[in-house]
Order: C-alpha cells, then sequence, then structure tokens
C-alpha cells in the first residue's frame, strides 16, 4: 500500500502543479473543472446514488454549471459567500454527529450540499488565478493546508488525547489541530518577516491564517462525516493508494473559499 500511494503521488502532484501553475485561461478552468467533475461523481455515491447511471448524471450536472459561472463571472461574489455560509453550518453538524444527520438525511440535500462544496472551490481558484501573485496565493493556500496536516499528524501522534470528533474521525484530537495551526502560524510569520511585513499585516495574517486552518479541519471531517454515513471508506479508488479525488481535496474545498474571502476583505482583489 505505501508503494502504491507514493507511486501514485510521484505522478499526480507534479502534474497537479503543472496544471494550477502553467495553465490560464480557459484551459486552467476546463482542468480544475475536470478535477471537480470528478468530485462530483464521487460526491453522488456519497449521497447515496450506487447506480453509475445517476453518478454520471450528477457530474454532468456539476460541469455544466461550472459551465455557467465561467459564463457568468458576476456571479462568483454569490457562490463564495454561499461556500462560505455552508461551512459555519458545517461546524455543528459535525460537532453533533450523528445526532445532526437527520438535518441532511434526504439525498437531494446531500446534493446540494455538494454544489456548494464543489462549486465555490472551483469558483475560488479561478479568482485567485486572476488576482495579483495569483500562482503564489495557490501555492500558498496549498501549503497552510498541507503544513496544517504535516503538524497535526505528528503533534496528534505524540500527544493527542482529546478526540476532536470521535463519531466521525476518531484518529483526530484537539491537540493535533494545535499543532498543525502552530505550524501554520509560524510559517505565517516568517513568511510575514522575509516579506517585511508591518505589525497590523502581520496581525492580519495570522488571523487569516488561523480562520482558513480551522475550516480545512471542517472540510476533512465533512466528507468523512458523509462517508461514515454512507458506510464507505474511501470517496472512490481513482487513486491507487489514496481513495478518491475527494479523499485528496477534502481540506482544500474549505480552506479555498475562506482563503479567498479573507484576501478580498483585505483588499487583494475583486470579485
Amino acid at each position: 500500500m505505501l508503494k502504491q500511494r507514493i507511486l501514485t503521488a510521484l505522478v499526480l502532484l507534479p502534474l497537479a502543479l503543472a496544471g494550477f501553475l502553467l495553465l490560464e485561461g480557459g484551459v486552467f478552468a476546463l482542468f480544475i473543472g475536470a478535477v471537480v467533475t470528478l468530485g462530483g461523481w464521487e460526491w453522488a455515491r456519497l449521497a447515496g446514488f450506487a447506480e453509475q447511471r445517476s453518478r454520471v448524471g450528477f457530474a454532468a450536472a456539476v460541469a455544466a454549471l461550472l459551465l455557467l459561472l465561467y459564463w457568468l463571472p458576476a456571479l462568483a461574489a454569490g457562490v463564495m459567500l454561499l461556500g462560505i455560509l455552508w461551512w459555519l453550518l458545517a461546524v455543528p453538524l459535525v460537532l453533533n454527529y450523528p445526532q445532526s444527520s437527520h438535518r441532511w438525511a434526504g439525498r437531494g440535500r446531500r446534493l446540494a450540499i455538494g454544489l456548494l462544496i464543489l462549486l465555490p472551490s472551483w469558483q475560488g481558484l479561478l479568482l485567485l488565478k486572476q488576482w495579483p501573485l495569483g500562482n503564489y496565493l495557490i501555492l500558498a493556500v496549498m501549503a497552510l493546508v498541507w503544513t496544517a496536516d504535516i503538524g497535526a499528524y505528528f503533534v496528534g501522534r505524540a500527544f493527542g488525547r482529546r478526540k476532536l470528533a470521535p463519531q466521525v474521525s476518531p484518529g483526530k484530537s484537539w491537540e493535533g489541530v494545535a499543532g498543525g495551526l502552530l505550524a501554520c502560524l509560524l510559517v505565517t510569520v516568517a513568511v510575514g518577516l522575509f516579506r517585511g511585513w508591518l505589525a497590523g499585516e502581520l496581525a492580519l495574517a495570522l488571523v487569516g491564517t488561523t480562520l482558513v486552518v480551522l475550516i480545512s479541519v471542517v472540510g476533512d471531517l465533512t466528507e468523512s462525516m458523509f462517508k461514515r454515513q454512507a458506510g464507505l471508506k474511501d470517496s472512490s479508488n481513482l487513486l491507487p493508494g489514496h481513495g478518491g479525488v475527494l479523499d485528496r481535496i477534502d481540506s482544500l474545498t474549505a480552506a479555498i473559499p475562506m482563503f479567498v474571502v479573507m484576501l478580498w476583505l483585505a483588499g487583494w482583489g475583486i470579485f
């Protein structure tokens, strides 16, 4: 399994980075859209649609909505705000699972939630790409998520005692979350000192980092919650050794909208 994971990562990571950093405009939107559409195909299974026809149908609907959003960029602000609203609502749902499951038990509701997860993440990446230092911003949000994951893993293994959401993901602890957050805050301070940020700028960056990291944890837990409800270990087996696309991007789907909105509030770009 470990060898399989490493081989898959060695193939996918360069392809993903090349797509994120080298592609532009409509080709970039198509590349990200393909990933999100595959995520839609997987989400339909988490929503309770085991039959292939329904899953493909939902993936096609996701692709059609992405195309509509590409044609109507004026909808971007609304999409991002809806994404943020969903992730804020997801917090009590995750922390109160399984008691909260009746609130999203219907298959229609779960499909709607899938759209609130997938569409804003695609829209957010398109906005980042268009803003000043777009590639660096995309790398920054990815680096925050990866740093948080690595910090949480090692700190959680060493010091984890209090379970974060035991009914959703028994392996995650509050200590792990704190460790991942601390690692990201230290990285943010290092970047701020390197770039010569003023004290106020650094303080705002630390607040933004905290919100992005915490919401990324919610993204991870949300997918775990839906997988647990559906009785699934992975969202699919598309990526040997890694599960499915959603298993790789779950944290990012939450982190990207928050990252974009924080930058927008700071005056970095416009919708």
